[in-house]
């Protein structure tokens, strides 16, 4: 039993080596459509790149205002039972600000993103490659990467920041409304505290959290879509796993991010 489980082990870490070695390969055959993309721009599907920008963005604006706007209101509503005891219900206005615009919100937004555009992009690669269209696709010498990667890649990182946004005005909306609410902090208070404490800078660095964010789910859904068998468990096991470790992912970058400000701050 002892040898089966170190077995099994071994087995498990030889598939990780090998996935993170196809995953970094990946990334690398990307790196070279998006350079051969900005030389040759022409060469970049206009038409899929807005069908993607329309499902990743347009059709994620309800959800992302709705759970944005809630995590204000639930951020707002722990700030108040605890920072009424000190008379200190003013400073609801920095925890809900300073909590969604650096982290709460890019990071709300991408789970989203992930769940929704993600495991998208995985399910229709994974199709391609049970219909065998992928493999036409590289009889006739079409760059994969070019093809079906880079315009889901431009639609997320042109989505992503603009949803982050977004998100970050529902969530201060859903923080000033329990604010006055429960606090008893007038709007214009409430408004000219956020004023002050925000800066372009902290707005700025969340949504480049979200250009980072919008990359790893882009690669992340189109690798484990290609990874993809040739049948319909295959695609949606693929689904699954773009899910899984571009959530798993999402959460490591923001970690790192989180770390690297505290110690540049």
């Amino acid at each position: 039993m002892r040898m089966l489980k170190f077995a099994d082990i071994e087995k498990w870490h030889k598939t990780q080596h090998r996935e993170s070695y196809n995953f970094i390969v990946f990334c690398g055959d990307v790196t070279l459509a998006v350079i051969d993309a900005i030389r040759h721009p022409f060469r970049i599907r206009g038409r899929e790149t807005l069908y993607y920008l329309e499902q990743c963005g347009v059709c994620s604006v309800p959800i992302v205002l709705l759970i944005c706007f809630l995590l204000g209101m639930i951020l707002a509503f722990q700030g108040a039972l605890q920072l009424s005891k000190f008379g200190t219900e003013i400073f609801i206005v920095d925890l809900v600000s300073f909590s969604v615009l650096k982290e709460l919100g890019p990071f709300m937004v991408a789970i989203i993103a992930t769940g929704r555009a993600g495991s998208a992009f995985a399910a229709e690669i994974g199709t391609m490659i049970a219909d065998e269209e992928v493999n036409a696709l590289s009889t006739m010498g079409i760059s994969i990467p070019r093809f079906l990667v880079i315009p889901k890649l431009i639609a997320m990182m042109i989505a992503l920041p603009i949803l982050s946004a977004f998100g970050d005005i529902a969530a201060l909306l859903g923080g000033m409304l329990v604010g006055n609410v429960m606090a008893d902090i007038p709007l214009g208070a409430y408004y000219a505290r956020t004023v002050n404490i925000l800066d372009a800078q902290t707005f700025l660095f969340g949504i480049g959290k979200s250009v980072i964010f919008a990359i790893l789910i882009s690669l992340i859904g189109c690798h484990k879509g290609l990874q993809s068998t040739m049948d319909a468990q295959g695609v949606g096991r693929s689904a699954t796993n773009a899910v899984v470790s571009g959530i798993l992912a999402v959460v490591v970058c923001d970690a790192l991010i989180a770390v690297i400000d505290s110690l540049g701050g």
